[in-house]
């Protein structure tokens, strides 16, 4: 679900609505890739992309780049395992909610 770069925080909470979205999305990537059997190459690279993003998130206000750069990191590391396509899908949609990416 897309939701309006307009949007503004809920009366009674201070924290934008976006960075509540992405980190609920971080978050829960980061478990399913947690609890995923499988190993493979470029794990420790989502990990670490994972992180930076919730920390970017928890920072308060996103710079949209950064967020982009990591979502890059985490969709080339885990791109290709199908189980995690939903969480990754989210966290796209997550940060989609800061606004395009600028045109060169």
């Amino acid at each position: 679900m897309l939701r309006s770069v307009e949007q503004r925080p809920v009366t009674g909470s201070s924290e934008d609505p976006r960075v509540t979205e992405l980190r609920s999305a971080v978050s829960r990537l980061r478990r399913e890739l947690a609890a995923h059997p499988a190993e493979f190459a470029d794990r420790s690279i989502a990990d670490e992309a994972l992180a930076e993003l919730d920390a970017i998130a928890a920072g308060g206000g996103p710079e949209v780049p950064r967020l982009r750069r990591c979502l890059l990191l985490v969709a080339g590391a885990i791109g290709s395992v199908s189980a995690l396509s939903k969480g990754l899908e989210e966290v796209r949609d997550a940060v989609e909610l800061f606004g395009e990416p600028p045109h060169r």
